[in-house]
């Protein structure tokens, strides 16, 4: 039932920006910033499910924790980072949220870095 009240809530947003968009456009923009912050924070609350998941993961293939960790953190930066870039896009400012993006990827590269330097390490001892 989740789904259908998240897409109910985006149509009825994106309805009333239309009807908005002839008198006072900016207005417009408002009501979808807001419908997408609660669209957001909705699926913000979906987490708990997939912690539990992920930890039902963990246990069965003994995956370390700071690796977990990691995934998590670069699951979060791309879930903020396409929902602040969207929003650019939408209220008009599209370079900003291209930079958005650009920096979201970047964090996540950054991020990786450590497991990928352990994984050549695990290699190199694998190989000799």
């Amino acid at each position: 039932m989740s789904m259908i009240t998240i897409a109910a809530a985006g149509v009825a947003a994106v309805l009333t920006a239309v009807q908005l968009r002839s008198g006072k456009g900016e207005y417009g923009v408002y009501v979808v910033l807001a419908a997408g912050i609660f669209i957001f924070f909705y699926g913000a609350s979906k987490l708990a499910a997939i912690l539990k998941a992920i930890e039902e993961i963990r246990a069965f293939i003994q995956i370390g924790q700071p690796y977990l960790e990691a995934l998590l953190k670069m699951i979060g930066i791309t879930y903020v980072a396409e929902f602040a870039a969207g929003m650019c896009r939408d209220a008009g400012y599209g370079s900003l949220g291209s930079q958005i993006e650009i920096f979201g990827k970047l964090s996540i590269l950054a991020l990786s870095m450590p497991i990928l330097l352990a994984l050549f390490g695990t290699l190199e001892q694998f190989l000799q």
